[in-house]
């Protein structure tokens, strides 16, 4: 068996051509990173969107914490079997409105997805919404909120539930590779998550070096 060449690292060459291979991008997809772009809305980067369909493809009962546009979460609808749901946080209802109206674009039925327009620490626990129990966690949201988000909702998982969580790379600034102010709180807040749920024997987690990083974990109760 030869070994892989580890000088070699992906670039936006390969990056394109795997793309080339995807089927076409939904209209409503493509609504949304349009409209997303001109004000800066954040949202996932379109290879990170395709992971989280394909993880998303078999779980039926999704909470995702940081709605935006809905980007990703129209990706994982598309994903989800058509008796899926999915329960989406953000305390911004302009934005949610306009995720609604790409959601009906792409064809998904409104009784599919709930919106709490809450914060996301005060809405669990207090939204029936957000009982559970989940098969997957999606966390997009406050940087220094990650841990907490993450605690709040273990309660509510399904064993073998996954959890996943965006920007967890931080531009590289989490592993050091690019200098981080030394006030920067989202910095020091990503990395502290991922070392304590690297390091939590309650997941088996790795961190996938996809968009700005994503962090996918098993829940094992």
């Amino acid at each position: 068996m030869s070994k892989n060449d580890r000088s070699w690292i992906p670039d936006a060459v390969d990056l394109d051509w795997i793309e080339s291979l995807a089927p076409p991008l939904p209209p409503a997809l493509a609504a949304i990173e349009a409209a997303a772009e001109g004000p800066g809305i954040p949202i996932v980067d379109r290879d990170a969107g395709r992971v989280l369909q394909v993880l998303a493809g078999d779980r039926r009962w999704i909470v995702e914490v940081g709605t935006a546009y809905g980007y990703s979460t129209l990706w994982m609808a598309l994903g989800q079997p058509v008796d899926g749901t999915i329960v989406t946080i953000d305390p911004d209802r302009e934005r949610t409105d306009l995720a609604r109206g790409w959601w009906r674009q792409a064809g998904i039925a409104d009784e599919r997805i709930t919106v709490v327009n809450a914060p996301a620490l005060d809405a669990i626990g207090s939204d029936p919404a957000l009982d559970g129990p989940f098969d997957m966690v999606f966390i997009d949201a406050l940087k220094p909120e990650y841990e907490a988000y993450l605690a709040a909702l273990t309660v509510r998982l399904l064993p073998g539930a996954l959890i996943v969580a965006d920007n967890v790379l931080w531009s590289g600034r989490t592993s050091g590779t690019r200098p981080a102010a030394a006030d920067d709180a989202n910095t020091a807040a990503l990395r502290a998550f991922d070392v304590a749920v690297m390091a939590d024997a309650r997941f088996s987690a790795t961190i996938l070096p996809v968009g700005d990083g994503l962090l996918i974990g098993t829940w094992r109760g």
